[in-house]
């Protein structure tokens, strides 16, 4: 019976011509979509509000209060455009100038981004009066004063002064100051609750994707600590944060108490759909020194941009989710420096992707290659390993696994070896399932018929929605999958059917796992689908290469007939295998005599 061994000639031609097909049809749709309108303007300039005060509609915020009461003051700089309500004196819409937000009415990204606005946030500090009565500032009525880059709001309840002094600073940095007088009088309070409800936006094109990188995130012993929080609660009673922040995919947005927050916990639920995804409510204590509430803030409203988050030297760039550990210092100190050395030449983004994959798969080419090499060393043992199937065939299984092993150690096989690219290539796909939707380089650029290559490509709309792959089909994903599936075929010609009853197909398995894995990239980004895309057609080329070109199967037949002539060393692995065989065939055999016994 003929062996599968991969394949042939007529196979080789047809992956050519498939792969010729694929870039052509990934070519004609480039040419057919039209290019993206430039941006109509150069980034917004925006001027220091001098008195800016303007009247607005409370959008029944309190219903205590009217709407002609409620008034806003606006400040800006080159990266932030801000306005602050009288009502509860807040921050009431950020504007980040250098950006733009996802339209799901015209597929671009050409609306203002805003982390804040439409009331999706709303904080304030709560106590109680000397009567029980609980207040909380984000219910009173201030009165806006700008000054230059400052906005000072007062409020004044029942005789004490409470003021919220904002001070814009450079960047993306709002220094946040609390001046009571007179609080005193009427509260014995000696801490004040701090409570931060938080709606997060939709601001990018994969919904599903952005919704699991919005969580809480926060720091801890002086900064030192980091943790964040996806789950339902989170809870920080016995710690002093030092500030509290909810991330999204690109961007967040932070609170840092000079003094820290203490008692902290929050809970957060997802938004099914609509203009959010997730709510989020945080709830932690300031101090108060002598009933009065005087201390220190600080606002941040960042995009997740690596080098920006380090400069703040408040452990802000463990906020961007690269990954734990070894992971996280693989993109940060190989992903991201390779991407900025290959950038700079000049390319767009897909084809720096394209020229990192290379550079990757020739660092680890000299795996590959032994991994191959073992792949042909069993493609010609395979004769004498059918050999010992028939002859075992309704022996011990244990007797069968012995005779198998025997054969691979005098041919000076080692099957272990097999599994070191997998392991290898284990830790660079976690690490890349964490590059590429977090990476803010990449955040807009398109490449083909991807316009966002940290969202996917929807150029094929289904007409209706299938169970975990959504309502399209992304063309990386599917091209991915086919050249997966191809090196599938070509890489399971070798592996051994089950011998036992029972015992699960391997090769259906790997031909079924291609396909699962397009209901993984589909709603991927397809900067990642583009990079395993170019990544298994290099491996199929290097199969060939390796097959037709490098490795002489008459010559790798030679040697393990020279091997099994000399003596062949034990490996470590080898002899604990034999040992626990042996163990093994020893307890069955004594199992098999007590039962003679009894009987």
């Amino acid at each position: 019976m003929q062996q599968n061994n991969g394949i042939d000639k007529k196979q080789m031609i047809s992956f050519a011509v498939l792969c010729l097909v694929l870039f052509g049809f990934m070519f004609y749709f480039q040419n057919k979509q039209t290019k993206e309108a430039e941006l109509k303007a150069q980034e917004q300039k925006t001027e220091q509000a001098k008195n800016a005060v303007k009247q607005t509609q409370a959008n029944n915020i309190n219903p205590n209060v009217t709407p002609n009461a409620i008034q806003t003051a606006s400040l800006g700089n080159n990266e932030l455009k801000l306005e602050f309500s009288s009502l509860g004196g807040q921050v009431s819409k950020v504007e980040l100038l250098k950006y733009k937000a996802y339209n799901h009415k015209t597929d671009n990204a050409d609306q203002p981004l805003y982390l804040i606005t439409k009331n999706n946030s709303n904080y304030g500090f709560q106590f109680k009066d000397k009567t029980g009565k609980t207040v909380n500032t984000k219910d009173l009525v201030f009165s806006p004063s700008v000054n230059g880059n400052a906005v000072t709001l007062t409020a004044d309840y029942n005789g004490a002064v409470i003021q919220f002094i904002y001070t814009l600073l450079p960047k993306y940095t709002l220094d946040f100051k609390v001046r009571t007088q007179g609080l005193s009088k009427i509260t014995s309070d000696n801490k004040a609750d701090f409570i931060w409800d938080y709606n997060v936006r939709n601001l990018e094109k994969g919904r599903a994707q952005e919704q699991s990188h919005s969580e809480f995130s926060y720091a801890f012993n002086n900064y030192k600590d980091y943790d964040y929080d996806g789950r339902t609660t989170m809870e920080e009673e016995k710690e002093t944060l030092n500030w509290i922040g909810v991330k999204q995919q690109f961007f967040t947005s932070v609170i840092e108490a000079k003094n820290g927050f203490t008692q902290s916990k929050g809970n957060q639920e997802n938004v099914e759909e609509g203009e959010y995804l997730k709510k989020l409510n945080y709830e932690g204590f300031v101090q108060m020194t002598g009933s009065e509430l005087n201390q220190d803030f600080t606002w941040y409203f960042m995009p997740l941009d690596l080098p920006l988050l380090k400069s703040y030297d408040k452990n802000f760039d463990e906020i961007l989710p690269l990954g734990w550990s070894f992971i996280g210092a693989m993109n940060r100190y190989f992903f991201m420096w390779l991407y900025g050395i290959i950038a700079a030449w000049g390319l767009s983004a897909g084809w720096v992707i394209f020229v990192m994959t290379i550079i990757v798969k020739l660092i680890l080419s000299p795996i590959m290659y032994k991994q191959h090499k073992l792949s042909a060393m069993m493609k010609v043992i395979r004769p004498e390993i059918d050999e010992v199937n028939a002859k075992f065939k309704d022996a011990d299984p244990m007797k069968k696994q012995q005779a198998t092993m025997e054969v691979y150690r005098k041919a000076g096989v080692n099957q272990m070896a097999g599994c070191l690219p997998a392991l290898v290539q284990i830790p660079i796909f976690y690490a890349l399932f964490r590059f590429f939707p977090n990476f803010i380089d990449l955040r807009g650029q398109g490449f083909w018929f991807a316009k966002d290559l940290t969202a996917y490509d929807d150029l094929i709309k289904l007409p209706f929605k299938v169970p975990f792959l959504g309502d399209h089909l992304s063309i990386f994903a599917l091209a991915c999958t086919v050249v997966i599936l191809i090196y599938t075929v070509m890489t399971s010609g070798n592996m051994q059917q089950p011998q036992q009853e029972g015992m699960p197909n391997m090769k259906v398995l790997m031909y079924i796992f291609p396909v699962t894995f397009l209901f993984f990239l589909n709603t991927s980004a397809s900067g990642l689908s583009w990079y395993y895309f170019v990544s298994n057609a290099i491996n199929i080329l290097i199969i060939l290469v390796i097959k037709y070109v490098i490795l002489d199967e008459k010559k790798i037949h030679a040697q393990i007939q020279s091997n099994k002539e000399k003596p062949k060393a034990e490996g470590k692995f080898q002899k604990r295998m034999r040992e626990m065989m042996e163990k093994a065939q020893e307890q069955q055999k004594t199992q098999e005599q007590q039962r003679n016994k009894k009987k």
